[in-house]
């Protein structure tokens, strides 16, 4: 296994009614103008702004507003935001959505405390120094964002999707309540559990001698958030399923299931970024439209590891201990885990294909999707197996 730090700063307020808290919350912080920063106009109609509002007001702070986040957000919103937050002398994020508000508010605080362009923090070209303290009140459970150190944003400009780590976004506060996610249309909460899944998989498909104690909470997490996904398709209102899933959106992206484990493949999610940037597709949708077809690609890499995740995660029998199983037991095994995962999308009315999204990508389509997610042929993906442009492509065709 190896070495590993595990940090988690933020402070997180679980459970029914917690966004009463937040005029408390804000002070501990010492926030004295806020950016109250939202999507396309839920958390309007739910009402849910309003509330937010009164409660600034009953705590004699100030405010300012921002809406209009888009599930991929665009750069073009965090400069919107970050010259906002100067102009109104802004002290404290507060994001009410779910990973795109918050991954956007995280943009917005890099750009308001540092010189340059925004964009270079997500080209890597150099890193943040600082950021603006973020709150969230989560109303998706989905992304993770709410306790990681990433953030994903979208450039226009060529529609190119990147992403950026550093704890100085890191939330102080994430308010989880999950009534706030009942109104949510089926598709979401689907797409939101397979994202929650896949940065759980990511982890846990790598290279590496892992813990047998993080392996652990891995797969009970996937199996967990599997048999939610499917009770809030016949009953979106069930708290107990709605509070599992939340959790383990947090769970899944705050570094537990990395530790000992180093940073795992994150392939599908590179893939992903490319299609979604291009088709603007929603990220957990394009993640199970993508993941079969990359697992088949490079599950001989890992035998053992996709026959553990079969055997453990989809409860599939072998006779044998895994120990003890040769390579063409191991690859039966790897295949119907696969096949399952597969049966699983199915079942909660995610795509398994690209045409599934309503798109029908063409030869020329193809090697554009590769060649920006190989950055020009200057990087490979992935690390059960590495993949080239070409493997990338041939991803790509093979979920068409």
């Amino acid at each position: 296994m190896k070495n590993f730090t595990y940090y988690t700063p933020t402070k997180i307020l679980f459970g029914k009614d917690t966004e009463a808290m937040l005029g408390e919350l804000l002070r501990e912080f010492d926030a004295t103008k806020v950016l109250l920063h939202y999507g396309c106009g839920s958390a309007k109609r739910s009402g849910l702004l309003d509330r937010i509002e009164g409660l600034l007001k009953a705590s004699d702070i100030a405010y300012t507003s921002l809406g209009g986040v888009k599930p991929n957000p665009r750069l073009s919103l965090a400069q919107e935001g970050a010259t906002l937050c100067k102009k109104e002398k802004v002290d404290f994020i507060l994001a009410i959505g779910g990973g795109s508000v918050i991954d956007s508010a995280k943009a917005i605080g890099y750009g308001a405390v540092n010189s340059g362009e925004i964009w270079d923090f997500y080209e890597r070209k150099r890193q943040p120094k600082a950021c603006l303290p973020i709150g969230c009140i989560l109303t998706i459970a989905a992304a993770g964002s709410e306790m990681s150190d990433s953030s994903v944003i979208t450039n226009e400009n060529g529609w190119l999707k990147r992403g950026c780590h550093s704890d100085f976004s890191r939330c102080k506060f994430a308010i989880l309540n999950p009534e706030l996610t009942y109104s949510l249309p089926a598709y979401q909460t689907a797409s939101g559990c397979v994202d929650i899944l896949m940065h759980t998989m990511e982890r846990y498909f790598n290279q590496e001698d892992n813990m047998e104690i993080t392996d652990g909470i891995s797969e009970h997490l996937m199996r967990t958030v599997m048999q939610c996904a499917k009770i809030l398709t016949y009953d979106p209102a069930n708290y107990k399923a709605r509070a599992e899933v939340m959790w383990a959106g947090s769970l899944s992206h705050n570094g537990l299931t990395e530790c000992g484990t180093g940073y795992g493949d994150w392939a599908t999610h590179q893939l992903e970024h490319e299609l979604s940037a291009m088709f603007d597709v929603a990220h957990g949708a394009g993640l199970s439209a993508l993941w079969c077809s990359f697992a088949r690609y490079v599950c001989r890499n890992h035998l053992r590891r996709f026959a553990q995740f079969a055997i453990q995660v989809h409860q599939i029998h072998t006779p044998a201990p895994l120990s003890a199983l040769n390579n063409e037991a191991l690859e039966t095994l790897a295949l119907a885990g696969i096949e399952a995962m597969e049966h699983f999308y199915r079942s909660i009315d995610m795509p398994t294909s690209i045409h599934e999204l309503g798109i029908d990508l063409t030869d020329e389509q193809i090697n554009i999707l590769a060649e920006k997610c190989s950055f020009g042929q200057t990087r490979t993906i992935g690390v059960i197996k590495k993949l080239h442009k070409s493997d990338i492509a041939a991803i790509y065709r093979a979920a068409k």
